[in-house]
């Protein structure tokens, strides 16, 4: 017997394999798992579009094998978390590693060609830092994969914050958003002019962690 769960659309994740060992009468049936498939349970993500004349979700396996391809078999566990929209992204340091390290594909289409103004909130004190995703930077995704790297991404007053308080102070209170994104081809100048605007409606460089050097 192969589990699979819906993940929506037509995905389906492989979630177990077991062979029926004995179905006793009116009892749950006993079963051993098949250690071999153990490692894609969890992973292992399938595209299926159930035929509309079919209303069962039991079936030989075998009979749908033409109709089944596999879309991709995740790094890690899949967790649950789809990229909700640009608008929605809310992010603590661990689901931001999370990301960066499990590369899940829509969150990666989403982010690695786009520029961006983000937030960055410690949600400690309230203070703010105010940054922007360029073409110089390689876009979102790579500019928040040098946070995950080392916490401060090359920003001077972050960088004190890890030195003086420690990479777990920045995992355990920061906060990643979206505030503006924009297609590749917006020039990086308007990125950086909009980065300014906010500082100064934020007021991040009197009250949070962005400085002018």
């Amino acid at each position: 017997m192969f589990s699979f769960v819906k993940k929506g659309g037509d995905e389906w994740l492989f979630v177990s394999a077991a062979k029926i060992l004995d179905v006793p009468f009116g009892q749950r049936a006993s079963y051993e798992i098949l250690e071999k498939y153990r490692p894609f349970f969890g992973r292992l993500i399938i595209c299926y579009k159930k035929k509309q004349t079919y209303s069962r979700y039991v079936f030989k396996l075998r009979s749908r094998l033409k109709d089944i391809t596999v879309k991709e078999v995740l790094p890690d566990l899949y967790n649950g978390s789809h990229f909700p929209g640009y608008d929605q992204v809310c992010l603590s340091f661990y689901e931001l590693e999370g990301i960066v390290k499990r590369r899940p594909a829509d969150w990666v289409n989403a982010l690695e060609h786009q520029k961006a103004v983000y937030l960055i909130t410690d949600k400690s004190n309230g203070r703010l830092y105010v940054g922007s995703a360029t073409a110089d930077s390689k876009m979102l995704l790579a500019r928040w994969e040098s946070y995950v790297s080392n916490g401060h991404g090359g920003n001077i007053e972050l960088k004190k914050i890890v030195d003086s308080k420690g990479f777990d102070y920045i995992k355990q209170n920061f906060q990643y958003s979206i505030i503006e994104n924009y297609n590749a081809k917006i020039d990086d100048e308007y990125i950086r002019s909009r980065e300014v605007f906010w500082k100064k409606i934020l007021q991040s460089e009197k009250h949070g962690y962005n400085k002018n050097y």
